[in-house]
């Protein structure tokens, strides 16, 4: 991967493609840390804390992990598709939009990738918008997509 400045709006554009990047890091999304975010958001909907009641009734044969759970875990799990240089700050600028696909199961491996969907002049800096997915490994299909807005600032 070249790495580019983070000013350079046409270089960096130039390596927007719609191919997705490497596979990142892997997490095995456990039990105790659904029930953990559980606890700290207070949603404690029996889908994911309530193991037996889940493998009785849920269409999903077990407790699965919260959505906005499975989002958190994007900086440990994404490699950002590209290497900006000369940047002082970068900050979480916010989301283009955000779709929760398919569950992800208690005790499951999950793993992202990501691909870069353009850059563009920003007043304090460089905006740089790019697509991930994490996915259950071996599913072909995505449990959530995200297309993030990043500000990398000089």
């Amino acid at each position: 991967m070249t790495a580019i400045a983070f000013d350079d709006i046409d270089g960096i554009n130039a390596e927007v493609s719609e191919d997705w990047g490497d596979w990142g890091n892997e997490v095995v999304v456990t039990q105790e840390m659904i029930n953990g975010f559980a606890d700290l958001t207070g949603d404690h909907q029996w889908i994911h804390v309530d193991v037996e009641r889940c493998e009785r009734e849920s269409p999903f044969g077990g407790p699965i992990a919260h959505g906005f759970l499975t989002l958190s875990l994007m900086p440990s799990l994404i490699k950002i598709p590209i290497e900006l240089t000369g940047q002082k700050n970068v900050v979480n600028f916010g989301s283009e939009g955000l779709q929760f696909r398919r569950p992800v199961p208690a005790g499951s491996t999950i793993h992202a990738r990501s691909r870069l969907l353009g850059a563009t002049k920003h007043k304090v800096g460089t905006l740089l918008s790019f697509e991930s997915a994490i996915h259950v490994k071996d599913s072909a299909k995505p449990s959530l997509v995200y297309t993030s807005m990043i500000l990398f600032q000089g």
